[in-house]
Order: structure tokens, then C-alpha cells, then sequence
């Protein structure tokens, strides 16, 4: 299916009707609320909510989760320029420059050209995911499952690369999320797995409790633990310079390019491409010295790769059913309980929903750029809000997003133990999204496994003697040979200090 504009004004026609209007701007202005308050993440803002979702009709409440999603990301960085909180691991970049800014009577303006860059990139991931989703969507009709298997095993493999030194926790933490899937009925044969006698666990582990266990519980006992509290910050002017707009505007530019194509790529989160594009940014610069000093780029940089990457997350999800991130792994469980697969065939059997959600996306760019324009120093005031308040929030909303699911005190004692277990992953270093990501793929790789040993009677060379899912396999093996040097190397001063000794 090819790019219409008949498709996308049709698109805005449904966004613009009034019940769409409402659930985006409550979606933003969630979702930029979740960003301000540190300890709160994207991920954990719609699984919280999506449960109760389920009483609205799926394109509201698709509309809503997504604008929650790149709304966080919008207000991210206001906790990391005002008290040097980041509240996402994708806001880090940003408090470098940010709060120095900020200490020099700067932090309007840097949250200003925060919410512009954030605007800019948005925009252009936008166009981006105009064109390129219904492409990609073409492509991926000549799918099968051998094809499906081998991007869903290329993902995974491109996350456990990512974890950089901790390879090994990585490649743990993603066993851990499939073995919790295995939990139930095998989906081709009916059999029992790991029920260890249990009924209950016929039904399988709830990703949802899965999900708000590892995010919201096990943020909420972690931020016990280290008490977080808030420095008054003067916000100052809310009002950029022209000079700062100017000096500004190649990095937004530059940045939205660097977070849409590195986006594309499953297990590519903001809180890498925002670290490149810093980086990029300061290579480039006449005067690298300034940055981490209050340089102006540096924070529109990471803010513009930040937003360009979350909308270029849209592309693989929406045209082939890959998720990208925790957040999009949630975004894609939202839509599969409303029965819409994502994939190729989205575009062809539901192309108005799809549109109608794009074209909301643009909507709320506007209305975000909206909310953060003007009310920056609103924002600023609401990350002091003491976490006796916070906290007990949080846990509540959790134990009745998750209880309404299945209406199972059940689902409630799961999300409590894996909220112990996000805890323990926290503190012993081990990366909860391969967890997350297997435990939302796995099923699907299954089934797809499963498919692909019946058409070849068993053979596992269908992997390899088709060309698409060969190159996808091609892939994968090199993104864990990549994993393994990476690992070698960094281990390999520490070797050399050692003979030295």
C-alpha cells in the first residue's frame, strides 16, 4: 500500500472529531505530566493506564496510549534541567548542558528550546513515519513466517548487543522474559507448560502485570530506597533568544535525521540516539569546550533525537509488529487486546484506523509544543511533589490497572513479584527491556518457529535458503558477534592492567 493524501485527510477527518480531539490532549497532557515526574517512565504511565482503556472505542484509545508516549518524552527533560533529575535514561544528555544552564538563570530558555526541538523533530519523524510506514508495509507482505522469525530473533539479538558490558545480564534477563511466556499452553498443540500443577497458570502470566510490575512497582521501591527529593531551581525567562533559536536549529535538524533512522532499527531506544547525537553535536562544534558548560545544543540535540527516535518507532510497529521499545511493546499489547495485529496487513484491512492515528500524531505535536510553551514553570513546580504523595499514587493506580484486566487478585500478586524482580534487577545491573521485549515477542516467534518447521517438514535451513529471513539471520549472528567483541574489548584495559601489576 502506497502513500495517499485521500488516506491521510481521511485520517485527520477521524482525529479532529471531538472525542479523538479530547483523549489526545488528555493523552499529552499525561504523558508530558509522566515525563516531569521523576521515577515515573512512558513505559510504566500506559501500562497503568491501559487496562482501563478497554472501555473506550480502540482508535480514542490507541490515539490516547500514543500521545501518553511521545508526550513523556516531551516532558522528560524537565526534571533533568530544573533539579538534575532525569526522569528517562534518554533525558541524561540533556541535564549535562541543561542544568548548568539552569544554574546560570537559564532554565526557561533551555526548557523552551527543549519544547521547540522536541516540536521540530516531532514534525519530521512524522513526515517519516508518513512515508515510510505504508513502504515498509509493502515489503512486508511477502512475509512469511520464516521471515517473521528471523526479524523478531534479529530484534532481540540488536537489544542484547545493546547492553554494552553487561552482555551476559542481558542474554539472563532475556531468557527470564522467555521463559515467563512459556508459562501456559503451548499455542499450536494446546499442551500445559510450567502450570507446576497450578490452574490459574493455564491462562499464562499477563504481560500487562508482567509490565507494571518491572516499571511502576520496582521504580516506586527503588525511589524509597533513595528517597528523592527536589532543589529549588529559579526558572527565570521562559522565552528563548533569537540567537539561541539560531544557534540551535542545525542541532534540531541534524538530531531529528540521527533519532529517525537510528529509530527504524528494533532495540534502538532514545536513551542511545540521544547520547549520539550529543556526541555528533559536539564533534562538529568550533568549540566542543562549551559543551557541559550550558551550551544551548546540547540540549537541543538530545531532545530532538529523543522525540524523532520515539515517532520512528511507529514504522516498525505499525509495518511489521515490532516493537521497539518497553513503551512500544505496551503500545503493541493495547493494540492486540483491541484484536488489530499490527503488520502488513494493518495498512490494508484497517487503513483508516492507522491513518486516523498518524494523522492525531500531528495534532498532538501541536498541542504539545502547546502544553510546554507557556506552562514551564507550572511543570518545574510539579516535580517537587513529595514522593509520600507520589508513591502511594502510583501503587494504586498499578494494583487497579492490573486487577481490571481479568478481574483476578491473581494478576495482582504477579505484578508484586515481578516487582521484586525489576528491583533486584535494578540493583544488580541487569536490563529489564530484553526482559520485556521477550516476554511480548516470544509468543509470536513461536508460533512463527512453529510454522516455519511445518512448511519445511522440520528442517530449520528454511531459515537460511529464503533470501529475506537469510539476510534477517545474517543479521542477528552479527549483531551477537558485535555483542561479544564489545564485551571483550571493554574487559580487555582492565586485562592489561593486571600483567602490567
Amino acid at each position: 500500500m502506497s502513500f495517499s493524501f485521500d488516506h491521510l485527510i481521511q485520517g485527520f477527518a477521524t482525529a479532529l472529531s471531538l472525542q479523538n480531539l479530547l483523549w489526545a490532549l488528555v493523552g499529552c497532557f499525561i504523558g508530558t505530566l509522566v515525563g516531569v515526574l521523576p521515577g515515573i517512565g512512558p513505559a510504566s504511565g500506559i501500562a497503568i493506564l491501559l487496562p482501563l482503556t478497554t472501555v473506550l472505542p480502540p482508535t480514542s484509545a490507541i490515539i490516547m496510549m500514543a500521545a501518553i508516549y511521545y508526550g513523556a518524552m516531551y516532558g522528560g527533560s524537565t526534571t533533568a534541567i530544573v533539579v538534575n533529575i532525569p526522569g528517562e535514561a534518554s533525558s541524561v544528555p540533556t541535564a549535562i548542558d541543561g542544568y548548568e544552564m539552569a544554574k546560570q538563570g537559564k532554565a526557561g530558555p533551555a526548557l523552551a528550546i527543549c519544547a521547540i526541538s522536541s516540536f521540530v523533530a516531532g514534525t519530521l519523524g512524522l513526515i517519516g513515519l508518513t512515508f515510510f510506514a505504508p513502504l515498509l508495509a509493502d515489503v512486508a507482505v511477502v512475509f512469511g513466517p520464516p521471515e517473521y522469525f528471523a526479524l523478531m530473533f534479529m530484534a532481540l539479538t540488536l537489544i542484547i548487543s545493546l547492553s554494552g558490558r553487561a552482555l551476559l545480564k542481558g542474554v539472563i534477563s532475556m531468557a527470564l522474559g522467555l521463559m515467563t511466556a512459556l508459562i501456559g499452553q503451548d499455542p499450536l498443540t494446546g499442551a500445559a507448560r510450567l502450570t507446576f500443577g497450578f490452574p490459574k497458570l493455564l491462562a499464562g502470566i499477563d504481560f500487562i502485570s508482567v509490565i507494571v510490575g518491572l516499571f511502576a512497582i520496582s521504580e516506586v521501591m527503588v525511589n524509597v530506597e533513595s528517597r528523592i527529593t527536589a532543589i529549588s531551581q529559579k526558572i527565570g525567562s521562559w522565552m528563548p533568544s533569537w540567537a539561541d533559536i539560531r544557534q540551535s536549529m542545525g542541532a534540531m535538524i541534524r538530531s531529528s535525521g540521527v533519532g529517525f533512522f537510528l529509530g527504524l532499527l528494533p532495540g534502538v531506544t532514545p536513551s542511545v540516539t540521544t547520547f549520539v547525537a550529543y556526541d555528533l553535536e559536539k564533534r562538529i562544534s568550533k568549540h566542543p569546550e562549551r559543551f557541559g558548560n550550558g551550551a544551548i545544543e546540547g540540549v537541543a540535540a538530545p531532545e530532538g533525537a529523543n522525540n524523532a527516535t520515539s515517532t520512528a518507532g511507529f514504522v516498525p510497529l505499525f509495518s511489521f509488529g515490532i516493537p521497539t521499545a518497553p513503551s512500544m511493546a505496551v503500545l503493541l499489547g493495547g493494540l492486540m487486546m483491541y484484536g488489530l495485529q499490527p503488520g502488513p496487513m494493518l495498512f490494508k484491512e484497517n487503513p483508516d484506523f492507522v491513518w486516523a492515528i498518524i494523522a492525531s500524531m500531528y495534532i498532538g505535536n501541536v498541542m504539545l509544543i502547546v502544553l510546554n510553551l507557556p506552562l514551564v514553570g507550572m511543570w518545574a513546580r510539579i516535580c517537587v511533589i513529595p514522593f509520600y504523595i507520589l508513591g502511594p499514587m502510583i501503587v494504586f493506580f498499578s494494583v487497579l490497572g492490573t486487577y481490571s484486566i481479568r478481574f483476578l487478585a491473581y494478576d495482582v500478586w504477579v505484578m508484586t513479584l515481578f516487582g521484586v524482580i525489576g528491583y533486584f534487577m535494578r540493583k544488580f545491573g541487569y536490563p529489564i527491556a530484553p526482559m520485556v521485549l521477550a516476554t511480548v515477542i516470544a509468543q509470536m516467534m513461536e508460533m512463527s518457529l512453529g510454522q516455519s518447521l511445518l512448511m519445511s517438514q522440520g528442517s530449520i535451513l528454511i531459515l537460511f535458503t529464503r533470501p529475506i529471513s537469510a539476510v534477517f539471520m545474517a543479521l542477528a549472528f552479527v549483531s551477537i558477534a558485535r555483542g561479544i567483541w564489545l564485551q571483550i574489548r571493554s574487559h580487555a584495559p582492565e586485562v592489561a592492567v593486571e600483567e602490567v601489576d
